[in-house]
């Protein structure tokens, strides 16, 4: 039987999430909900600074906003001393909106448009350019005090090869070759502050590849400063701290990894005479991902002569990742915590496309209709990639914590998918 841990605990057979009953929840705001712990939220942020911090005095954590934009979540990082890492100007602005002041939001995007620079510049927030076109659309639009770069050290790692963000194959960041001439524009526009950034991948839980980009973007970092003067402001080494989805999955340990990380970072930093510039590190799964569930509800049970699908109203227009990646998230039935597995199922979601299904030869309890599962580890990229397809609407988020809840996202309706569309005949000449 799967070993659930804090914020989940079993009780009389039944799934509780932060001394919440998860069975109650579903029956007051109906399914697909997603649940969230903030006491689960705080404990690991707090685990990741105190680890940090131990280690090396000029930390900053910019939470990766993409894995998980709910604003009360922002909120309870903010209230952490969290900073933010976005990546859109819809992400800037909601998290001015939760609280976090421009000299705290670094903005890292890619095929960033003209109008959504001079937006970054007007509200004064740190800009990681990605590219030299980007640089030379800035310097025209304005010189920011500040500026840093996103390298590609051709080092990636990931859980997926659609989540691998360096390397030969990516879209991401400057090459080396290119790396002294970025610089040397911006220092002769007039930039007087600099940074400089990678980011490999996500869902990393093996240092090793950390470590050789480090170094890579260290020695990037060296050569910048002995051929242009430069001293750097921070250095950022992105996110990817990897989470433990299956059983399988060995967690990583977390003491050891940035003990290793940040003790290569301060040699390195010591003999190329880099000074003391800040680290930085965004991470976002590791902070959201398991203070997270998916309930949902089981409708049909259908055996074919092959597969015997279980079927249940999310899908990937609510948990994507399944689909889009091949992700394991694991399933327990919240209703029948004690029940040993006895049957091999496939558990399918409402969309139509073949490709929906939450789980496959999946091993669970006997199941029937009108049980309750409860898919885990779903708080990085779980609502945050959902959709309204096959026109359907998005779910509630409700947030825990001590046996406590609240609604902090409502349900959407039906009759809400269409409030932007138009039904006018009238048309316009061109």
């Amino acid at each position: 039987m799967y070993k659930i841990n804090s914020p989940l605990e079993s009780k009389n057979d039944e799934l509780f999430i932060d001394g919440v009953s998860t069975k109650k929840l579903a029956e007051k705001y109906d399914t697909p909900l997603y649940v969230i712990s903030e006491n689960r939220i705080r404990d690991n942020y707090r685990r990741l600074n105190e680890a940090l911090t131990r280690n090396y005095s000029k930390v900053k954590i910019y939470f990766a906003m993409k894995s998980n934009s709910n604003q009360q979540v922002l909120n309870i990082l903010e209230t952490e001393g969290a900073n933010i890492d976005a990546v859109s100007p819809g992400e800037v602005v909601l998290a001015l909106d939760s609280g976090f002041t421009t000299d705290r939001i670094l903005f890292t995007g890619t095929s960033v448009r003209n109008d959504e620079l001079k937006f970054l510049c007007e509200e004064k927030v740190t800009i990681n350019i990605d590219s030299l076109s980007e640089l030379s659309r800035l310097l025209k639009i304005s010189i920011p005090k500040i500026i840093s770069f996103r390298i590609n050290p051709e080092i990636g790692a990931g859980h997926h090869d659609h989540c691998i963000t360096a390397g030969k194959e990516t879209k991401f960041g400057i090459w080396e070759q290119d790396v002294i001439k970025a610089y040397t524009m911006a220092k002769e526009a007039g930039v007087k502050k600099f940074g400089i950034h990678m980011h490999i991948g996500s869902g990393i839980l093996d240092t090793q590849p950390y470590l050789g980009a480090i170094d890579k973007l260290l020695n990037i970092a060296k050569k910048i400063h002995d051929q242009l003067g430069i001293n750097f402001e921070f250095i950022d080494i992105g996110g990817g701290l990897g989470v433990p989805y299956s059983p399988e999955d060995k967690e990583i340990d977390l003491e050891q990894s940035i003990e290793e990380i940040l003790s290569l970072f301060k040699t390195k930093i010591t003999q190329y005479e880099l000074g003391e510039p800040y680290f930085y590190i965004e991470p976002g799964r590791f902070i959201v991902c398991d203070t997270s569930i998916l309930l949902t509800r089981v409708n049909t049970i259908k055996t074919t002569p092959y597969k015997k699908f279980i079927g249940v109203d999310a899908g990937f227009n609510t948990l994507l990742r399944p689909t889009m990646y091949g992700s394991y998230h694991h399933i327990v039935v919240a209703n029948k915590m004690q029940q040993p597995d006895v049957e091999r199922v496939d558990v399918a979601g409402p969309i139509c496309e073949t490709g929906d299904l939450l789980a496959k030869n999946r091993n669970l309890p006997k199941i029937e209709e009108g049980d309750l599962l409860a898919i885990l580890n779903v708080g990085a990229y779980g609502f945050a990639m959902s959709s309204q397809y096959n026109t359907r609407p998005r779910p509630a988020e409700i947030l825990v914590k001590d046996g406590k809840y609240k609604v902090i996202r409502e349900q959407e309706q039906i009759s809400e998918l269409t409030v932007n569309q138009k039904t006018s005949t009238e048309w316009k000449q061109q």
